[in-house]
């Protein structure tokens, strides 16, 4: 939920984790073990395999009637994974005066706002949909507050079906063809300083917003609406 993970047992029983930005799952084979330099913090095992949390700090044993009072749970905004979100949850968000007049590099990070999201998510949704992080949802269009969501939805629903690929689908299977790397060819912005817009050629530039990294086009992504 959101982006911690809630593990459920057999009976009233859950594990609640949070990677933060350090934690890492690995999966192996029962009575094997990673080769890893990291604290291991959980282990899940069953007769076949072991599912190892390694560096989080963020775990608790939680029964089913403690989740929803959970001091992070309770706060997640609507899941972008969740297929009850609809577009039109998404536009309201966007609109809502509790998120409208701060900045969307500052509202795509934010869980509250909604769930899902993540750092480089962040730079391919601001691309796709021609805004820059410095905008602020109360002086967009209605037409930029629904490309926005549309991306929103659409991104988050693509990286999750192609394990963290945001890129044109037609446009991978190209880049694949032509024999360029799953780091080349994933993304649409991000991680991609100084190589060429997709769309219009300009070389993709980088800087920082709330502390974290972030790409844009400063053809596409002028700033206009």
């Amino acid at each position: 939920r959101g982006k911690a993970v809630l593990t459920r047992f057999e009976g009233p029983l859950n594990i609640y984790s949070h990677n933060q930005l350090y934690g890492i799952w690995k999966v192996c084979k029962s009575g094997e073990m990673p080769d890893s330099k990291r604290q291991l913090r959980l282990a899940i095992h069953n007769a076949r395999h072991s599912a190892l949390l390694y560096s989080a700090s963020d775990i608790e044993v939680l029964y089913d009637h403690e989740l929803a009072d959970h001091p992070f749970l309770k706060r997640l905004g609507p899941d972008v994974l969740d297929p009850s979100t609809e577009l039109d949850t998404v536009v309201e968000r966007f609109r809502d005066k509790r998120f409208s007049g701060r900045s969307l590099g500052s509202l795509l990070l934010d869980q509250h706002f909604l769930a899902g999201l993540g750092n480089y998510l962040r730079t391919e949704i601001l691309h796709l949909s021609g805004l820059r992080a410095e905008q602020r949802p109360k002086n967009l269009s209605d037409a930029a507050v629904n490309r926005i969501s549309e991306a929103t939805l659409n991104l988050s629903r693509r990286s999750y079906q192609t394990g963290g690929i945001t890129n044109d689908p037609e446009r991978v299977k190209a880049l694949m063809a032509s024999g360029l790397t799953r780091r080349q060819y994933r993304f649409f912005a991000f991680d991609r300083e100084g190589q060429p817009c997709y769309t219009c050629g300009a070389p993709i530039e980088k800087g920082a917003s709330g502390s974290r990294r972030i790409y844009w086009c400063p053809v596409c992504q002028a700033g206009g609406e």
